[in-house]
């Protein structure tokens, strides 16, 4: 898409910056990441489901509240900006060229007018799809209390240092006496990028400069630090437009590295601090298919913690609940009733679901849509149960739907029904299908926008459009449909095959 209608596509989709507010996050959205050979943009692969630059999002909302939220956006902008879509306080940026995470905080700073604005400023990576809400607000308090003006979110690389590629975060070292180690400790010098250090002379060491004072660091002695940078910042708004205008690009990317704001921090003579989070997975990125399959692995674990000892899952490793479920499930259970919900292997319940009590999903049943279960409820093995956006699935009590079955679209089945093998129910917005109570469907039958009456037993039949009640004239309790086809279209075309 051309640059003037990612532009005409930003002014539609973006709300205005609001100079109340005190908070402003910038999450960094892009790049496409070659590493992960897809044509898709690595900021909308998923985890758990949700695009990794809606998840960064939802964290900053979470933890942030009404912040105002400055989305990057460079390759496969259209489709990251129609991902997360039109959303109060959300304010999108191109960055037409990638020069770096300097350049795209400076592409994000161009909106702000610094005359009106003294607030603080955070900025996230795109791809960091684990972070959650409990860890920006940690973040978020240590930052104040620390009382910096520039703070780092840490992490510490658990594998073989010769395979961490982050950049390395550089503190003052510890002294001998306990009065200068409580003096020098939590200070950062700087954060020294991996393809850097990678360049620097084995045979001399790497030399900085921190308040006055020389440091020298040998290149093994780089490689083998394991804190490194997460890529989460924290600014005080003034300090960060005022210096990131001198970031340069003396470095082997000829990039504006983001991280050289500590130096340029440190030398004006403000503070700069670092924290780690309480859990180091939330800081993990991707750049190739088997991290984020990692990543998503995680995600599953976290989910299934939460609900181990409320529902039961046949198989942790295998089976999907939507995230958005999360809290209701819960709820339900904090009523102090025994919720009785099993999802057997490979079960997939949608975000927009809604559960109630004994409610049983054998092994590869699929749900996704607005679909509001009754009490009672048995769907068994490989049945399909999905609607578009506006319609509605809703079941009643004490109902079974039995293998295989496929249910579509705008439907309403009462109570006391049984569904069994070999059906499929459709309806739509114009024609939807309404099925009693106390109904029998079974055989190789089609229902589409019908009423189905209470009482009915269908058996083999093709009902499109129809309503189906007992006769008056009929006393007994349950009627009998079976074997209705309606008329052939098109039989002119059809004929025997010769011999």
């Amino acid at each position: 898409m051309a640059s003037e209608n990612i532009h005409e596509l930003i002014t539609t989709y973006s709300a205005q910056f609001d100079y109340k507010k005190n908070h402003t996050a910038i999450i960094l959205a892009a790049g496409h990441g070659k590493r992960i050979k897809s044509q898709t943009s690595k900021m909308l692969h998923k985890i758990w489901e949700i695009p990794t630059v809606e998840r960064v999002y939802n964290a900053c909302k979470n933890a942030l509240g009404s912040a105002n939220i400055i989305i990057v956006v460079g390759i496969k902008a259209e489709e990251v900006i129609k991902t997360i879509g039109k959303r109060e306080n959300v304010i999108f940026v191109y960055q037409e060229e990638q020069l770096g995470t300097g350049h795209a905080v400076q592409v994000a700073l161009n909106i702000i007018d610094p005359l009106k604005y003294n607030g603080l400023v955070y900025v996230f990576p795109g791809d960091m799809g684990l972070i959650n809400g409990e860890t920006i607000e940690d973040f978020q308090e240590y930052f104040h209390k620390s009382d910096a003006d520039m703070t780092v979110l840490t992490g510490l690389y658990e594998g073989r240092t010769e395979d961490n590629y982050y950049g390395r975060v550089i503190r003052v070292p510890n002294r001998k006496t306990a009065e200068e180690q409580d003096h020098f400790v939590g200070n950062v010098i700087e954060i020294l990028e991996y393809k850097d250090i990678a360049n620097l002379d084995d045979s001399k060491p790497y030399i900085v400069k921190y308040k006055g004072k020389e440091y020298n660091f040998s290149k093994k002695e780089l490689l083998e630090n394991r804190e490194f940078n997460s890529g989460v910042y924290a600014f005080k708004y003034p300090h960060l437009d005022r210096l990131i205008k001198k970031i340069q690009t003396n470095n082997v990317q000829k990039e504006m590295y983001l991280t050289d704001l500590i130096y340029l921090f440190n030398e004006d003579g403000l503070k700069v601090s670092a924290v780690s989070p309480k859990e180091q997975y939330v800081l993990m990125g991707f750049n190739n298919k088997s991290v984020l399959k990692e990543m998503d692995g995680i995600a599953r674990k976290l989910v299934y913690d939460k609900l181990k000892d409320i529902i039961e899952i046949d198989d942790p490793d295998d089976f999907f609940i939507h995230e958005d479920l999360l809290s209701e499930i819960i709820e339900l259970d904090k009523k102090g009733l025994p919720l009785d919900i099993k999802i057997g292997k490979g079960a997939y319940v949608g975000k927009d679901v809604i559960i109630n009590y004994n409610l049983t999903l054998m092994r590869n049943v699929y749900l996704n849509g607005k679909i509001k279960f009754g009490k009672n409820i048995v769907i068994k093995e490989n049945s399909h149960l999905s609607c578009f956006y506006g319609q509605c699935i809703e079941i009643g009590d004490n109902v079974e739907i039995f293998s295989g079955d496929i249910i579509k679209g705008n439907v309403k089945i009462g109570n006391n029904t049984v569904i069994e093998s070999g059906v499929r129910i459709t309806g739509s917005d114009e024609y939807p299908t309404v099925i009693g109570d106390n109904v029998t469907i079974k055989g190789i039958s089609y229902i589409f926008g019908s009423q189905v009456c209470n009482n009915i037993h269908i058996e083999h039949s093709v009902l499109v459009r129809k309503k189906i009640c007992k006769p008056d004239s009929i006393k007994n309790d349950v009627y009998k449909v079976r074997y209705f086809l309606p008329e052939p279209e098109g039989i002119d075309a059809i004929e025997d095959l010769k011999k």
